[in-house]
């Protein structure tokens, strides 16, 4: 394998049907075709849309990438997918194309955890990032706070009990009646409004676990104790109240992680990553407890194929070894757990 190898990502794990091809630490392209307009009619992601509109769209994007990024297929020495965690049809989609090309090509295929790229795709923004740090992980399907101690090393220290944040944005965004993607638009709102509804008692300290599913049936049931009044909700207050609260639950456990494990380096990754409170209140708390905090760039804080061609680049610089051709797409894929 040459010093700087040239690596194809594909994702494919949800509604964007993303190639990458990186170089070394050099990004020269990362092409991403979203479904989002298509699923919003439906108030969500339908997996059996999703996984048809990435067949039509997979090949076409990564030939996209590679035109973009100024090489061929020939001069790939290796390809990263996205095998998990995802809706299973379509991951199958990006780990079918990735496996085809692998063996046409007779190139390496890295199989590559979803939450383990989101947190790489730092390494993009931030070269100087180096490990042990913990990461905040914030997506639709995955929430919590793992610990990063070496590139290939990562702990799950804190996780959701139920709901991911992202999972519960999009639900109460549905009952208060705003359009797919529901993150944006309860962010939007939020801004112009105040957060002075108390939906439930939080949990504080050590043993407090990060759950979403109550939180989201608080203001469901809020809602409907407005309606049986006949009494309409001021959305943007209802937006903010809950956006403080889900937020604020998971940068109290951030901040307990960083006073629990003396590390002084805290991440953002996954797509909740760019809601505009969350940036705030981790800055907030870094700045007041004295801990650096980086976020990705927006480009980088969606799914896309630029951090699954990272996370392949230190998989096989550590010389984990390369994924069979009977490689499967796994619907629920976690990271080894442990604890504060």
């Amino acid at each position: 394998m040459r010093e700087n190898p040239i690596i194809l990502g594909i994702e494919t794990s949800c509604d964007e049907t993303s190639a990458a091809v990186l170089r070394g630490d050099e990004l020269l392209s990362n092409v991403i075709s979203s479904q989002i307009e298509i699923h919003r009619r439906f108030g969500g992601v339908v997996p059996e849309i999703a996984s048809r509109n990435h067949l039509t769209a997979i090949l076409p994007v990564i030939d996209e990438a590679l035109d973009k990024a100024g090489v061929c297929k020939t001069d790939l020495d290796a390809i990263g997918v996205t095998y998990g965690a995802g809706l299973v049809g379509a991951l199958l989609v990006g780990v079918s194309a990735a496996k085809a090309l692998a063996y046409a090509l007779n190139i390496p295929l890295c199989a590559v955890n979803h939450i383990e790229a989101h947190i790489a795709a730092n390494y993009l923004s931030y070269p100087q990032l180096q490990p042990p740090f913990l990461a905040v992980v914030a997506s639709g399907g995955h929430t919590g706070v793992a610990r990063v101690d070496g590139r290939n090393d990562f702990t799950m220290i804190s996780s959701t009990t139920d709901d991911a944040i992202g999972e519960a944005f999009d639900k109460v965004a549905r009952a208060l009646g705003l359009p797919y993607p529901g993150g944006p638009e309860i962010d939007r709102l939020a801004r112009t409004g105040e957060a002075n509804i108390e939906f439930m008692e939080r949990k504080r300290g050590k043993a407090a676990e990060l759950s979403y599913s109550g939180l989201k049936t608080a203001v469901v049931n809020y809602l409907h104790n407005l309606e049986q009044k006949g009494e309409k909700p001021n959305l943007p207050d209802v937006c903010a109240s809950f956006q403080k609260t889900a937020v604020g639950m998971l940068a109290d456990r951030a901040a307990q992680a960083v006073k629990a494990t003396g590390i002084t380096t805290v991440v953002a990754a996954g797509g909740v990553s760019a809601n505009s409170y969350l940036r705030e209140r981790l800055k907030a708390d870094g700045e007041k407890l004295g801990y650096m905090v980086y976020f990705p760039p927006m480009s980088l804080c969606t799914d896309n194929a630029a951090m699954v061609a990272v996370r392949a680049r230190d998989m096989m610089a550590a010389g984990v070894k390369p994924a069979s051709l009977d490689l499967n797409a796994v619907s629920y894929l976690k990271i080894k757990g442990g604890s504060i």
